[in-house]
């Protein structure tokens, strides 16, 4: 099944309690840029991320999407739309005012939903087919790439801003701030492969070996996330899913021929 089944369903989640972002002026002022996701306010009602009647057509979408793909009907085409789609649904999100998160964390959500949308283009653009009837669009598969890149100097760029991020990797990962500053160059470099298009083989396999330990020592975290950084458990399991969906696209850039 298409991993875009997974990432959807986060907008429609409701929770109350411990760790819910707050609408409107009940959230206090250092919410979005303090260290915590999220305020604590038990009597908070978490409002989905999309406004309801909004929010079906986007899971109707997203469902018919991934089901077309997972079949492999018009694969091209549906990859497509599901980029369309996801690019609409954060946009709305995002311009919905429903919840407030901090900027870290926008960082991360926003960053891994870019590069879901270039995996989505680079599946739109052929790349991966064994056998293609039709030849691959460089347009599209240049412009998933990109995204890529673009995600990849944001993770950078969280290792040097972020605390949140930067205590995640000295916590659990060996060898302290010489391996985050490692990770930072590396990821910089596959980011620079990406976005001028050399060397994107070479690079796509060096990121989906570094991407499995990444996301199951980093993202896997779970209790660190959620318990110490405030990140609701949906958001985790679905920054978890969108580094798994990048993993994909990465192996599909790597194997491609």
């Amino acid at each position: 099944m298409s991993l875009l089944g997974l990432l959807q369903p986060a907008h429609a989640v409701r929770r109350e309690g411990r760790g819910a972002p707050v609408s409107g002026p009940t959230q206090p002022p250092n919410a979005v840029g303090g260290g915590t996701a999220c305020p604590r306010n038990r009597g908070a009602v978490r409002k989905p991320d999309i406004p309801v009647p909004y929010l079906y057509f986007d899971m109707g979408a997203a469902v018919l999407c991934a089901s077309f793909m997972s079949f492999g009907v018009k694969r091209r085409w549906f990859a497509l739309g599901a980029a369309l789609q996801l690019a609409i649904s954060t946009y709305a999100a995002y311009v919905g005012g429903y919840v407030h998160y901090g900027d870290w964390l926008k960082v991360r959500m926003y960053s891994r939903t870019v590069a879901i949308i270039g995996g989505f283009l680079v599946l739109a653009s052929g790349a991966g087919e064994l056998y293609r009837r039709k030849p691959r669009s460089r347009s599209l598969q240049s412009t998933g790439q990109v995204f890529l890149g673009i995600y990849l100097i944001c993770v950078a760029y969280s290792l040097q801003h972020s605390k949140e991020d930067r205590l995640a990797y000295l916590n659990h990962l060996p060898g302290g701030e010489l391996m985050i500053q490692l990770f930072f160059v590396l990821y910089g470099i596959l980011a620079l492969a990406f976005l001028s298009g050399y060397y994107v083989t070479l690079a796509a396999q060096i990121l989906a070996v570094l991407l499995p330990p990444v996301m199951l020592l980093i993202d896997g975290n779970v209790a660190y996330w959620h318990n110490t950084r405030r990140v609701e458990f949906w958001n985790q399991m679905k920054l978890l899913g969108e580094s798994v969906g990048i993993f994909g696209a990465a192996v599909i850039l790597a194997t491609d021929g």
